[in-house]
Formats: C-alpha cells, structure tokens, sequence
C-alpha cells in the first residue's frame, strides 16, 4: 500500500503558496500575450472555431448539435466531433459577464480567463502529486516547471481555448488518482477522469490503455490490489455513460472513430462484467487471472472490429479522402511524428519525460517499501504517454506535464548536490547544464544557429511568415458592408472569417468535413476555368486569400499554373472583381462574377 504523507487534500497554506505562483505567472502571460488579447487574434483555428461553436450555442442551437452549418452551407453543414463539455467554462463566463461588460469584452475576458484558470488546474494538481510525496520546496518546484515548459504553457496561454489544456488537467487527476490511500477512491478518481478526458478527446485511448495495463500489473503484484483495476473500469464505464448521455444524448447513436460512441460504451460495460466477475473469484490462479485479463482485452477489441473495423486500422482519419490526407493531414505537423519535428521543437518534447523517467527510477531504487511499486508505475505511465508522444507529437505536452512533479524533485536534488560543490566553474557548469536540462531548445537553437540554411526550393532562402502578414481580424468592417455569401477561402484562414463576418465558408481544416476539403484543394490545384465552373455551381460569392500564407504558397508548389497559384502571384482571373479591404490585413478578397 502506498504511504503518503498524512495531510489532508487542499491544505490552506498550500493553496495560498499555490495561487501565488498561479497569479504571478497569470500576470506574465497576459503582458506576453497583450497584443493577441487586444486584437483578439486567435493563432489556431481551432480556438477560433471554438468561439464560434460557443457562440451558436449561445445563440439558440441545441445543446445535443456541434454542427458547423456556415461550414460547407450547401453541403448541409459540417457535424463536428467536439464535446460540449470544453464549452462549458466559456459559455458560463460569457453569459454571466456580457450584462456587466457587453458580448464583446465578456468574450475576451472568457478568452482569457478559462485557459489561465486550466494552468491553475494544471499547476495545482502538478503541485499536488510533489507536496503529498515529498514537501513544499519540491511542490515549487513542480510549479516552475511547468511555466518554463514550453509544451505545456503553449495549451494554456490566454486566447488558447480548444480542448488540449483540458487533458492535461484529466491527465494529472488520473495520476492524483493513483495517490489515494483508498483503492476505491483512487479507482474512480481514476476512472472518471480518464471518462472525461475521452469525452473531451478520444486522443487520450492510448494512455487510458497503458493507464489500466498498469493496474493489472498492480493485480497482479498484489491480488489485494485488484480493486485500484475493478474500481477503475466501474468509474470509467458509468462516467462515460452519464456524460456521453448528457452532451450527445440518444439522436446519434453511430458508431465513430474519432468520439465516444456506444460500441466504446459497450467495451467498457464487457471490461465491467469480466473484471468484477474476475475479482470475485476465490484466489484465482496466475493462469485465470490472466486469461480474465485477455477475456477482457479480447471482448473489447471484438466489440470494436464488429463495429467500426476501420477504427482499428486507421483510427479517426481512416475515412479521410486520400487527396486530402495527402495535401492537408500530412501537413498537420502537430499530428506528426516527433522525428519529423525541427531539432529545438523534439528536444522540447523529449527531455522532460526522460528526466522523469530518470528520476522514477531513482526513487525506484531508494525506497523498498510501499512505495517502489507506485515509482514503478508512474515510470510506466509516463515511459507510455511518451511513447505516444513520439508518435503523435501534439501530445508530448501530456507526458511533459506528468513528468513534472519527478523533475521537480530530481532539479531540488541537483540544486543541493550543486550547493555542495567548493569550485566555482564547476559549480557553474553545473548551473548551465541544469539551465539545459529544463529549457532543452536552448542548446539545439545554438546548434542550429551556426549550421548552414537548407536548401528551398529555387536555391531561395525560405521567407519567414508573420501574423503581421494576414490581419483578418482588421477586414471586419469591410466584410460586415457586403451582401451576405460563401467565401472561397485557405482552411487556415476560415475560421476567423466566420468569426468576424457573417459569410459562410467553403470548408475548414477539420477533418469530419473532409468532402469540401477535398473540393477546395481540387479547385485550388486546377485551371481558373475549373474553378470558375465549381464556384458558380456552388453559388460562392467570393474568393479569399493571404498570399504571405503558407497553404496557398503549398498549393502553389503543387500546381504553378493552378487557380490559387495565380490568385497568390497578383494574377487573377478576369470573372473575379477585387473587393477594397485595408491595405496592412495582407488579405486578397475578389467577388465572384456570375456567368
């Protein structure tokens, strides 16, 4: 069992030194990010089509329907996978504030204040895991941590309000979970967090997998322990239920990759059955407690073929149309693999959970009591969620969180270790390597600093791109004086159309809208004439395009003599009239001529 300090959950005086590194921090990240706020410029599309999804809630459309319907308008709109419960905090803000300060200000206040109120969570829990195991200086230290990660602080600056910072929160409660004193407790602690964080993305699978295999492994250490994993599928099972009742409801019962549906409903409700079964069996076997075990690993991935084979083979974007996996998911680089990340950017993702994995085997080795086990866990939890990592790298900011509280411990270790030291350069080299360890991008940029540039295409040097260099957030007047109509518009750049307009857009980058994806890149890539012809049979109204972008510049690459290659070269074709917008948004706006 594993001894812990014998405090209570939330102490005052630990919330106190808590909220002050919160605040102090908070504060920074406003200044930082004061010129965004101002001008609400969103960086991720996908924030930007929160808002927007938040917006339609408020606005009247049910509660049960994600649907994008300025998405793809002809095609009916597009049905998104998202869960209303990321909605949540920023609808309650927004309604409660928009009386006192008006919509627009409520907004940015939300905008702000929910994503600095999830590195709150974030750093509180983080701190948790550190002062119940160890002590206040290590609690810190968790906490310095975690503003000087830069994975993670990039899911929880202001303006960042889609799901990813919300994982971590479920991530590092799970773990919490596992420092219960009670395998009750602890199980559904466990449990439900893993049921919201699937609810809010099935992104967390993997590690809600690797999560319970460490369970079993528990079990089967300890057959005393068998209630961490009983109470675990129970609590995961039933907060799935409640929660998939409660922001889906029963009008769409599908079965889907991307989002909980019932076939994943069903496999929990199979892993309830044989595991409860299981542990009341009167001391099963080594050989009946595995073959349980595979029961219910095997049911569950029957379930799932039966269902949605698919799911299995391609996951998500299984369906996704080749040409649009080809041009736009290959280019997603924050769905790809670390090995194609720059140098700085994989050293940011790889370093912390190695140094935890580092540290848990330390505290592995130094403790031979109730403890080891619980090292031995944490090692395998974080050594996992880094794997994922390694293969999606969008998620290494899950594994840097939950390393945080080891290299809390492991820099406070260092620290001492330093202090000891009599001669100043080593003491010094020391200081820098520890500097190294926590902020690894620091030595790769030097590295890569006084390498040559890379070769681009033409022999030209590849031109930076700015947020200076597409303000669409400054055309809101000068498309607010149009006739309503559908923007042909880059992926990357629709949402923030539909937030400050009221047009509607041929698709955005979300791969559920997959089929006007594949229509924008194939008018992009042909002849003006084509796309001529499938702009009129659409009804679209106009044409937008930042030629500073990188989307249009890749199609451009694609295809040299293509419609979007000329809309970026300044060659427009003659049935398209260009449309006054100010001259600093770097935005190209043309209206569609009829035939």
């Amino acid at each position: 069992m594993l001894e812990e300090r014998r405090r209570t959950a939330f102490p005052l005086n630990f919330l106190i030194k808590a909220g002050i590194v919160w605040a102090f921090v908070s504060v920074l990240m406003i200044v930082a990010n004061w010129s965004a706020i101002t001008t609400l410029h969103m960086g991720d599309p996908d924030d930007v089509l929160r808002l927007i999804q938040v917006r339609d809630l408020l606005a009247g459309q049910s509660w049960f329907d994600v649907t994008q319907y300025r998405v793809d308008a002809p095609g009916g709109g597009v049905a998104m996978h998202w869960s209303r419960l990321v909605d949540v905090p920023l609808a309650i803000i927004i309604l409660a504030l928009s009386p006192i300060f008006g919509t627009a200000m409520a907004e940015t206040i939300a905008l702000v204040a929910v994503p600095l109120i999830t590195m709150g969570c974030v750093m509180l829990l983080a701190s948790r895991i550190a002062w119940r195991l160890w002590g206040d200086e290590e609690a810190i230290f968790t906490a310095l941590i975690i503003v000087v990660s830069i994975p993670v602080l990039f899911q929880l600056s202001p303006l960042r309000i889609d799901h990813h910072g919300w994982q971590l929160v479920c991530a590092l409660a799970a773990m919490n979970g596992l420092l219960a004193r009670s395998p009750s407790r602890g199980g559904w602690i466990i449990g439900g967090a893993l049921a919201f964080w699937l609810a809010i993305s099935i992104e967390g699978l993997p590690l809600a997998a690797i999560t319970f295999a460490v369970l079993g492994l528990r079990w089967l250490r300890d057959p005393a322990s068998k209630d961490w994993a009983i109470n675990a599928i129970q609590s995961l099972a039933v907060v799935s239920a409640l929660l998939f009742l409660a922001t889906r409801g029963i009008g769409d019962l599908a079965s889907y990759c991307d989002a909980i549906s019932p076939m994943h409903l069903a496999m929990f409700a199979w892993g309830v059955v044989v595991l409860t079964l299981l542990g009341r069996a009167s001391k099963p076997s080594l050989g009946l407690t595995l073959t349980g075990f595979a029961v219910a690993g095997g049911g569950a991935l029957t379930i799932l073929f039966a269902q949605a084979p698919v799911c299995v083979t391609g996951g998500g974007f299984a369906q996704v149309d080749p040409l649009v996996a080809e041009t736009w998911l290959t280019n997603v680089k924050e769905g790809r693999p670390l090995w194609e990340q720059a140098l700085a950017i994989a050293l940011q993702y790889l370093a912390a959970p190695l140094i935890g994995i580092y540290a848990a085997i330390q505290l592995a080795r130094r403790f031979h009591d109730g403890l080891k086990p619980f090292w031995t866990d944490y090692a395998l939890i974080l050594g996992g969620a880094l794997l994922v990592s390694i293969f999606v790298s969008r998620t290494g900011a899950v594994a840097c969180v939950l390393a945080s509280p080891l290299i809390g411990w492991q820099v406070r270790r260092w620290l001492k270790a330093i202090r000891k030291m009599n001669s100043p350069l080593p003491r010094m080299a020391a200081m820098i390597g520890v500097a190294f360890a926590l902020l690894p991008a620091i030595p790769a940029l030097i590295l890569t600093s006084a390498m040559p540039l890379r070769a681009s295409v033409g022999g030209a040097e590849d031109e930076p791109v700015r947020v200076a260099d597409c303000r669409v957030q400054d055309t809101r007047e000068a498309l607010a004086k149009l006739p309503k109509g559908e923007i042909y518009a880059m992926m990357d750049i629709a949402p923030e159309l539909l937030l400050v307009s009221d047009h509607t857009v041929l698709a955005t980058g979300h791969h559920r809208g997959d089929a006007a994806m594949k229509v924008l890149i194939e008018t992009a890539l042909g002849t003006p004439d084509q796309a001529r012809e499938t702009l009129n049979e659409r009804g679209t109204g106009y044409v937008a395009v930042c030629p500073a972008l990188n989307e249009p510049r890749t199609y451009a690459q694609m295809a040299p003599d293509g419609f979007v290659a000329q809309l970026a070269s300044g060659d427009a074709p003659q049935w398209l009239e260009p449309v006054a917008m100010p001259e600093d948004a770097g935005l190209k706006l043309w209206r569609v001529m009829p035939e």
